[in-house]
């Protein structure tokens, strides 16, 4: 019995290391020369080479890229959350008709891949006249995490004690007041978590930036990587550099928010 515990530890422990591994080669990698590279995948650099992060971010015009890709998160973090809170309080607590229906319906755009739409989705904003410009990448993603935001959001303002909402009912509160002061304020955690998953699945998202804008000063990040590495194949490190500067944001991201993100998965709305 007592090899059971040192068994599953092992293996936690091999898993970490397979995940972390290509992860730590890349970024050694990005900090060595084109002669250290020859000597080794694992060697260690011998010193911090930050030219390749130069010229990679200089050639390869990723400070244009970046910047595109922060005006498309946060409008889109913003506005999925504060749409989903409205949408969800419906869900949650107000009688609307035929809300099983909408709920469905939800649940069947949280499990349709963008591939299937992404045509029709074209033809439309082309119609509109809204391909090659921002609004094309914030509006379709905004839409794409409005389903989950909902659902998620709904399932914790339903997890707040209705003893709650009733004490706040009988004093008077109005539903704004409800919302915004009381229901808001308990899914905190949710909330933080649910930004923290927004901002990495827009900070990642290729097939949409890839069909809807063609213009490199709109590029984002994930589509600038790819025109990158199809320009330098031969040297490496630069490369290498390229991948750590779309990969390092959404790792100091999820550093920073680790325990709120953690303490949002393990405990919900409840308080």
């Amino acid at each position: 019995m007592r090899g059971a515990p040192l068994f599953s530890r092992t293996l936690i422990w091999l898993l970490a290391l397979m995940t972390i591994l290509p992860f730590l080669m890349a970024f050694m990698t990005s900090f060595k020369t084109q002669m250290e590279l020859f000597q080794g995948v694992f060697s260690l650099p011998s010193r911090l080479n930050f030219a390749n992060y130069t010229t990679a971010w200089q050639q390869g015009h990723f400070n244009v890229y970046f910047i595109n890709s922060v005006l498309v998160v946060f409008p889109v973090v913003i506005c999925s959350i504060f749409l989903g809170i409205l949408s969800g309080f419906g869900f949650a607590l107000l009688k609307i008709p035929g809300k099983r229906l909408f709920a469905a319906l939800m649940a069947l755009g949280m499990v349709l891949p963008a591939e299937a739409f992404i045509i029709p989705l074209y033809h439309e904003l082309r119609w509109m006249g809204l391909t090659n410009t921002r609004l094309a990448l914030i509006l379709p993603q905004i839409a794409m995490s409005l389903p989950f935001t909902t659902l998620m959001i709904a399932t914790a303002f339903q997890q707040v004690p209705k003893e709650l909402i009733e004490a706040s009912v009988m004093d008077g509160a109005s539903r704004r007041k409800i919302l915004w002061g009381i229901l808001v304020p308990a899914i905190w955690p949710t909330l933080s978590t649910l930004a923290l998953l927004l901002f990495i699945w827009t900070w990642n998202e290729f097939l949409i930036p890839l069909i809807l804008v063609n213009q490199e000063e709109l590029r984002t990040l994930p589509i600038g990587m790819m025109f990158f590495q199809n320009k330098n194949t031969i040297n490496i490190p630069v490369l290498m550099a390229g991948a750590m500067i779309v990969i390092l944001p959404l790792v100091a991201i999820f550093l920073l928010f680790q325990r709120k993100f953690i303490r949002g998965v393990t405990e919900g709305a409840v308080k």
